[in-house]
């Protein structure tokens, strides 16, 4: 069976989302050598200012940022002006965040049943490869900064089958480049995303 819990969202009898319209993209940066930080200790705002302002901007226009404990726990405070979710295995309180378990599907359904439209996926690994994993992710916005870390945490912690079509990209003076792409995903059932 199929219901509608509101507009633009029908979900199966398991609460699994098979149409939606919120759109929702992962928004992360890594070094050359493909880390997006050197280990979960690693400050957030390790970037360039390019890279800073696309984030505040995008952020902003979401609303609504989604994160785990980790990287919640590299920023000074909660992101002002967003809604700020954070994935953690403990029921614990964090200052100026709402705490969650809840699935993909089943969050984002609860979001936009309160009226949200966008959401932005910030990290880390895990919680970016548990959203692609759901195929709640429709764009990627990826900046790759010229550094090198060596070693560190990679962008996802599972192994993915995810093509990607590049729909802009920006080099900005200093070699940091800003890429955009939309997702598409193979082998696995399709998510429908209505227009």
């Amino acid at each position: 069976m199929k219901y509608t819990p509101h507009k633009g969202v029908v979900i199966d009898d398991n609460y699994k989302i098979l149409y939606f319209t919120m759109k929702t993209f992962i928004i992360a940066a890594v070094s050359a050598d493909g880390f997006i930080a050197k280990d979960s200790n690693h400050p957030a705002f390790w970037t360039s200012k390019e890279d800073k302002k696309r984030f505040v901007e995008l952020t902003r226009q979401a609303g609504i940022v989604i994160m785990g404990s980790q990287t919640y726990k590299t920023l000074p405070r909660a992101l002002k002006e967003r809604t700020n979710i954070v994935y953690s295995r403990t029921h614990q309180t964090l200052e100026g965040a709402l705490v969650t378990q809840d699935d993909p599907h089943t969050l984002l359904a609860k979001l936009e049943a309160q009226g949200a439209t966008e959401a932005a996926i910030c990290g880390g690994s895990q919680i970016y490869s548990m959203f692609l994993k759901a195929q709640v992710v429709q764009k990627i916005y990826l900046t790759i900064e010229p550094l090198l870390f060596g070693k560190g945490i990679s962008l996802f912690n599972e192994a993915c089958n995810i093509h990607l079509e590049l729909k802009s990209s920006e080099t900005t003076p200093t070699g940091t480049l800003l890429l955009e792409y939309n997702v598409r995903y193979t082998g696995a059932p399709e998510v429908k995303h209505l227009p």
